[in-house]
Parts: C-alpha cells; structure tokens; sequence
C-alpha cells in the first residue's frame, strides 16, 4: 500500500537504480511500519527539471500510503532525503517531498481494496 514514486533530473545507471529501488523500499516499510511485501516504489527516467532557478541535480517524490499519519512525515523526509544524498548525491534542499494519505477504500489491489 505504500507508494514511493521518485523523479529526478539526474541520470541514473541501470545498476544504480536497482539499488535504489532496493533501498528505498526497505526505507519505506521500516519507517512506515508496514510489511514490505506492500511497499511499490518507482523511479521515472531522468526528466529536465529546475529548482530555485538551477538545472543542478534535483528531485521530487511522492509517498502515498494508508494510515499516514502526519506526525511521521518530519522523520520520513529526514530519511528520505538521507537515502537521495547518499544513492544520487542531492542535497536536501534541492528535494521537495509530498506525502499523501490514501484513504483504504480508496486503494485498490488484489481485485478489491483496503
């Protein structure tokens, strides 16, 4: 149920990303609390982007989950931004994160829903 979705203006190598997405979703289902099995994360080919008027490395992510609750997502950007720093080398200031709370019913998987 919880959904990480990352874009970022750097390229990325293929070998690169696996390990991302390895990581993230660990990331994901640690801090989140939810069994990993649930956890999809993705990351979408490098796209042009700018932030604060540069082309210098930067991203954006979407974490989409039920139950998410906002006193978590302080800590959730902590880590988040920690994982983009140490995988792809950008700096936090050069993220912007929303978080989002799907509400169960509105989630579907498995042919029927939360």
């Amino acid at each position: 149920m919880p959904y990480l979705k990352i874009q970022t203006n750097r390229d990325v190598a293929d070998d690169a990303k696996q390990e991302l997405l390895k990581k993230a979703s660990v990331v994901v289902s640690k801090n989140l609390g939810k069994p990993e099995k649930y956890v999809m994360v993705r990351i979408d080919p490098a796209q042009p982007m700018m932030f604060a008027g540069s082309t210098t490395a930067c991203a954006y992510l979407e974490l989409k989950s039920i139950g998410l609750p906002e006193s978590k997502t302080e800590a959730l950007s902590k880590v988040l931004c920690q994982l983009m720093l140490d995988e792809l080398k950008i700096p936090s200031e050069r993220i912007y994160i929303e978080f989002a709370d799907a509400k169960d019913s509105m989630w579907g998987w498995n042919s029927g829903t939360f």
